[in-house]
């Protein structure tokens, strides 16, 4: 429960469903919305409290919350709003429900909910995911998608990662590793797959270290040169959350941002996702990274209520 202190999001002391239910109510009612006081009320509540608010507002109004604000608010504020309106677990189950079964498969939403869940997270979302559309998730997934990267997708919803340090098989992962990749001519991806998916996050930082030890190369580095497309993403992403998941979220928040463009589901889904878990971690780790701040940089990047809502689940400025 410790991680969750991390969060920008905090449950508001004195609350009060009905209250709450109420104020919205208002700032929907009539002509015009009250959209400022949607986005303030919303924010500074934890997302248990907004299921309590959605609960008080039915009984109050007979109404559905969520669909009377889809009514009134429109765009990416829609959507942030909406998000920030569904439970965690719903919100990773929906993600991925829609990434592959939409034209095409969303293999960045795979990504990165797979490689950044905990397996006991993992096992929930397999759960729900069959609760809710009564279908097999690893089914669904290997229906969309092929090779290595399916097979890593497939080790990665098992959710049995071995647990703690296996001391005796460090440097044996780091010379199999090494063996499959940099030594070889080609790559033997089954291997990286294997190792990769398999291994604690704590053992997983210890092969890394010994990996670079005997090779002079960071994993990364080798997983560029050796790898490519969708399989390259995942193992970098598997990487990446062994070593530090605030780090991977703080990297993956920069580029949705940077350069032509932003890639505003991503935002949403990084910002909404880890508001009350570790996103006071991914500030840091953002601000260690890249020499600004990710409150100044949303605030550069984007516009309008969608902006104001994103830098109040920021929770500050760290520049």
């Amino acid at each position: 429960m410790l991680q969750a202190t991390r969060g920008t999001v905090k449950p508001s002391g004195n609350f009060n469903a009905s209250a709450d239910a109420e104020v919205l109510y208002k700032a929907m009612k009539g002509l015009g919305t009250d959209e400022d006081s949607i986005l303030q009320l919303l924010v500074a509540r934890s997302n248990a409290q907004r299921q309590e608010i959605k609960t008080a507002y039915k009984t109050l109004f007979g109404k559905d919350l969520v669909d009377d604000l889809k009514g009134e608010l429109g765009g990416k504020f829609e959507t942030l709003i909406v998000a920030l309106m569904t439970p965690p677990l719903a919100y990773d189950v929906t993600s991925l429900r829609n990434a592959i079964k939409g034209a095409g498969t969303d293999e960045k939403v795979l990504v990165e909910i797979l490689s950044s869940r905990t397996p006991q997270q993992v096992k929930e979302i397999v759960a729900a995911y069959r609760q809710e559309y009564d279908d097999d998730l690893e089914e669904d997934v290997c229906g969309d998608t092929s090779g290595h990267f399916k097979r890593l997708l497939v080790i990665l919803l098992q959710a049995n990662r071995q647990r703690g340090v296996q001391e005796g098989n460090i440097e044996s992962d780091a010379q199999a590793l090494f063996k499959a990749g940099e030594q070889k001519f080609g790559t033997d991806e089954q291997l990286f797959v294997t190792v990769l998916g398999n291994r604690s996050p704590e053992h997983l930082r210890r092969v890394f270290d010994a990996y670079m030890k005997m090779t002079g190369y960071e994993m990364e580095e080798s997983i560029k040169r050796e790898t490519s497309g969708s399989l390259k993403d995942l193992l970098l992403a598997v990487v990446k959350c062994a070593r530090s998941v605030p780090a991977y979220f703080a990297e993956t928040l920069y580029y949705a941002m940077k350069g032509v463009g932003t890639d505003d589901d991503t935002l949403i889904r990084v910002m909404v996702s880890r508001s009350e878990v570790d996103l006071m971690d991914i500030r840091t780790e953002f601000r260690r990274m890249f020499a600004c701040s990710l409150f100044s940089m949303i605030k550069g990047d984007t516009g309008g209520d969608f902006r104001k809502t994103l830098l109040l689940l920021c929770g500050g400025d760290d520049a």
